[in-house]
């Protein structure tokens, strides 16, 4: 994955603005260079973040990666959930001390799902931008409005803007992608068309829906890429309706998973285009359930080209 590779949609400049930003970005302070005291010293105006804010599947992550090949080591990548989990295993300073000698840190869909992650994620950002670390981060959301719709973001609004302030934000407009010519969700399977592409497949599973959502309340979040490492095919029957909040919030975490290794979903029962209940894609958790279909239907898509 690289800036060469990503392709900007001609109908949507800022694409082709975000690249840019992108190589001024590492050109100015985490590219790596044959002798570093010969680097250029950043712009007066230089912020120690950027941050790339649009919409599902306008490529935000392939730029995010790509920046984090292209940066000097040491340097860190993950989701805004892995490194609150990291924060959680190592105590926030232990997580400070081991991110401390980063050029970068990269992170992932950067989400705030309540208070305590705010200010959290505020207070880490701020010791490692004085330790002199770059930031690199997508979201859905503008920084300034981090918040809105989950919590009284009034009460937060202090820690909301000081994130702000460390970002040069990039907005990137266009279409998804992964549903450029294409349905949302494609077909469900028949159960027995499942139960045959999983055999087909050596290393793939096959679980019944509902048990694989009680399994993941017996697994905390950070594992969860384990648990789906090396997975040719995940075969899923039964797929319904979800209307418990902390069963989808489970299973969105699960589904980026899944999205990070490539590993296709073959499904029977309901359209996974249909899996969140109508009430949660209105609610504040909305982006994160529009992202995981978003994911979700091209994995369904991945498991029909293979088939």
């Amino acid at each position: 994955m690289s800036l060469d590779s990503y392709v900007p949609d001609p109908n949507y400049p800022g694409q082709g603005a975000a690249v840019a930003s992108a190589r001024a970005f590492l050109a100015a302070g985490v590219a790596p260079q044959r002798r570093r005291w010969l680097r250029k010293a950043a712009p007066a105006e230089f912020r120690p973040g950027i941050y790339f804010d649009g919409g599902f599947g306008v490529g935000k992550t392939h730029l995010l990666a790509s920046v984090w090949h292209l940066a000097e080591t040491p340097k860190a990548y993950g989701t805004f959930v892995e490194y609150t989990h990291l924060v959680g295993a190592l105590g926030f300073n232990g997580t400070v001390e081991a991110l401390s000698d980063r050029t970068l840190v990269c992170i992932d869909e950067f989400e705030l799902d309540d208070p305590g992650d705010t200010v959290l994620m505020s207070s880490l950002l701020m010791a490692l931008t004085e330790r002199g670390v770059r930031l690199a981060a997508t979201s859905n959301t503008l920084p300034d409005a981090l918040g809105e719709g989950r919590f009284a973001a009034d009460d937060f609004l202090r820690e909301i803007q000081g994130l702000s302030a460390h970002f040069d934000v990039i907005r990137i407009d266009g279409v998804d992608y992964r549903h450029r010519g294409v349905p949302v969700a494609p077909q469900p399977w028949s159960e027995d068309a499942v139960v045959r592409a999983v055999q087909a497949r050596p290393g793939a599973t096959l679980d019944d829906f509902d048990r694989v959502c009680r399994h993941l309340a017996t697994i905390h979040p950070s594992k969860y890429s384990k648990l789906v490492a090396g997975i040719p095919l995940v075969g899923l029957t039964g797929v319904h309706q979800l209307t418990a909040q902390d069963v989808a919030l489970r299973l969105v975490v699960l589904i980026d998973r899944l999205y990070d290794q490539d590993v296709p979903v073959a499904a029977s029962g309901e359209s996974v285009g249909q899996i969140f209940a109508p009430e949660m894609l209105k609610g504040g958790y909305r982006k994160k359930y529009f992202r995981a279909l978003s994911r979700l239907a091209a994995l369904a898509d991945l498991a029909n080209d293979q088939a």
